[in-house]
């Protein structure tokens, strides 16, 4: 039966990743097109074929500084950013065997708004560009880092302790910036209205080429550690029968996340659900397989936060709608629905 099914998984998966890129392409021309000045799909082509080589064409000089200022920056930016919190949350949940984890749940996004929060707050921000989402990333890892070792006990972590103590840590960072804000002044608040609830408006380059290595290194890191979430699905005393150190795995697994993380908050702040959301809606189509979840949760990732981002910038134009709150406004209806099915599913919590 196996050998049975073997070819229709494999073609349901091919068929999602063909469909997963091809709309991501559209997305990106459509999103790069969209805007104050808009400018056609064709004009996007043609810009992006003559800036490698492909096309002669004089152009639209106009089109064309607006397009590799403004609109590619931050479509690439939302690319990244949208993989990295795909395949985190995807990892999450493997690395937990639960499917309400995200990686908001050890205190990444907490830690990283925090550590910029303290960065514009102590005027960190004077020494240069890179102040900021350095001390976002910092941040990030450091409250990740305390969350595994407040969890650690004889020599072996808990999931249950450590998602307890990711919720308490989360609790008083969000305290501390809550105080934060409420000491802070107009000119400071606005920059930590950024970090509390997510956007891309200040999308850079530097800042896509400062991250893609990270979230590169982080999907490619995870997806090899795949086929051993497969096995620790199947419980951890049944993993480590089959020769799994399920201790090293998740602290490599939470390194993955807390680096995937850190450097998607690092540069756009705090973009909750994403990494809850995506995940299920993948494995609903592909299957459980982690090498695979992992990849196309990082795809259709990119794809949602390149479409988010479109709309949170057209949708109340000349305004521009936070990306996070946008992302909430749809993920957390999900995370009810899940909560809901899960329980059902399992007869009730007790």
């Amino acid at each position: 039966m196996r050998a049975a099914r073997s070819p229709k998984i494999y073609g349901r998966t091919a068929a999602l990743t063909t469909l997963l890129l091809a709309a991501l392409l559209v997305s990106i021309v459509v999103a790069a097109g969209t805007g104050a000045f808009a400018i056609s799909p064709g004009d996007v082509i043609g810009s992006i074929a003559r800036r490698f080589g492909v096309s002669t064409d004089a152009g639209r000089g106009m089109a064309d500084e607006v397009l590799w200022r403004i609109r590619f920056p931050r479509v690439a930016l939302s690319v990244v950013v949208g993989a990295s919190l795909g395949c985190a949350g995807a990892a999450m949940q493997g690395t937990f065997s639960n499917p309400l984890a995200e990686p908001g749940i050890v205190g990444v996004s907490a830690g990283a708004s925090l550590g910029a929060i303290i960065a514009i707050l102590t005027g960190l921000t004077a020494i240069g560009m890179w102040a900021l989402p350095s001390a976002a990333f910092i941040g990030g890892l450091v409250t990740v880092v305390a969350v595994y070792f407040g969890a650690r006990h004889d020599g072996r972590t808990e999931v249950v302790t450590l998602v307890l103590t990711g919720v308490a840590l989360n609790a008083v960072v969000g305290a501390v910036i809550g105080l934060a804000v409420f000491m802070s002044d107009d000119a400071e608040l606005r920059s930590i209205t950024f970090w509390t609830m997510g956007s891309m408006a200040q999308a850079s380059w530097p800042k896509v080429a400062a991250i893609t290595p990270l979230a590169i290194i982080g999907v490619i890191a995870a997806i090899a550690l795949g086929n051993q979430l497969d096995l620790l699905s199947l419980g951890e005393r049944e993993a480590r029968h089959l020769g799994v150190n399920v201790e090293r795995l998740r602290i490599a697994m939470l390194g993955v996340v807390a680096v995937l993380s850190a450097a998607a908050a690092a540069v756009s702040g705090t973009i909750l659900f994403v990494g809850l959301v995506i995940p299920h809606l993948v494995r609903m189509i592909a299957g459980p397989r982690h090498r695979v979840l992992l990849g196309l949760s990082a795809l259709a990732g990119a794809l949602v936060i390149v479409l988010a981002d479109l709309v949170a910038r057209t949708i109340a134009a000349p305004s521009e709608l936070p990306l996070g709150v946008l992302t909430s406004l749809v993920g957390a209806p999900f995370f009810l629905w899940q909560l809901h099915r899960t329980r059902a599913a399992q007869g009730g919590w007790a």
